[in-house]
């Protein structure tokens, strides 16, 4: 009698570990709590610069005074319109931008986890081919931090409402308004593939991962206003859509050249 053993398909694989990784991230409380931060964030940040709106600061050495610059409006938390310049100040630093930052964190913590606990080795026992493995990260990770800035747009509604800020679109519009949201979720998945390539470079080195993603995602945060700008088009759409396809391509193929050429211990 002869016995076959039976060979899965890529497709199958891929179907298998995105299922796998859908279930690690909603069964484990890392997902619930940077989405609980980032319903918060919003809500704060609105609540607290509105509070802190024509403050006076006087520095101490100069005898200089400087008036605090605020929201005048909800929708700057989410982006500004464009030929705004970006400044250092709340408006331009606290706003939705930071969740790149958080989902990138989410990244290197949830790819780590499985160096760390050795589940990747006792995988690619298996599994000889790592890029499902990539794949599946990228695809899970991405919605990840959709999710993360479907929490955060909650958090600005209600924050919007409990500061009395206007929620006016004279300049830019709801179908401004919805293209710089969908722009802002297509470069997620720049941000994923960057935090991708360094949580697997690092490993179980969770601090080496996550230092080198945010260093290199703030090469990057001055432009997301550029590109993501309030008054947003269907050109904004598509070109955030495309960048964000070639990134996880791209450095999806570099993970997986890591995994391939790396140990994974």
């Amino acid at each position: 009698m002869e016995i076959q053993f039976e060979t899965q398909s890529f497709k199958s694989n891929l179907k298998s570990m995105i299922s796998v990784d859908f279930k690690r991230m909603f069964k484990t409380p890392l997902i619930y709590i940077l989405m609980g931060i980032a319903f918060v964030m919003p809500i704060l940040i609105l609540i607290m610069t509105t509070m802190m709106a024509g403050t006076t600061t006087v520095n101490p050495t100069t005898g200089e005074e400087t008036v605090i610059e605020t929201f005048t409006n909800v929708w700057q938390i989410i982006g500004m319109v464009s030929g705004s310049s970006m400044s250092m100040d709340l408006t331009g630093m606290c706003n939705i931008n930071l969740l790149y930052f958080i989902t990138a964190i989410f990244v290197c913590i949830f790819v780590g986890d499985d160096f760390r606990s050795g589940f990747s080795k006792n995988l690619f026992t298996v599994r000889s081919k790592k890029i499902d493995y990539c794949i599946s990260k990228t695809l899970v990770c991405f919605v990840g931090g959709v999710l993360m800035f479907i929490a955060f747009f909650i958090g600005t509604i209600i924050g919007g409402a409990i500061s009395g800020l206007p929620f006016d679109m004279e300049s830019f519009g709801v179908n401004g308004l919805m293209a710089c949201l969908l722009s802002k979720i297509f470069i997620i998945a720049i941000f994923v593939s960057i935090a991708l390539v360094f949580s697997t470079l690092g490993k179980h080195k969770l601090w080496l991962s996550i230092l080198l993603s945010l260093c290199a995602g703030m090469l990057l945060f001055n432009m997301i206003p550029m590109i993501a700008p309030l008054d947003a088009s269907l050109i904004n759409v598509i070109m955030c859509f495309v960048g964000g396809a070639l990134f996880a391509i791209g450095l999806g193929c570099v993970s997986n050249l890591i995994l391939n050429k790396t140990s994974l211990v």
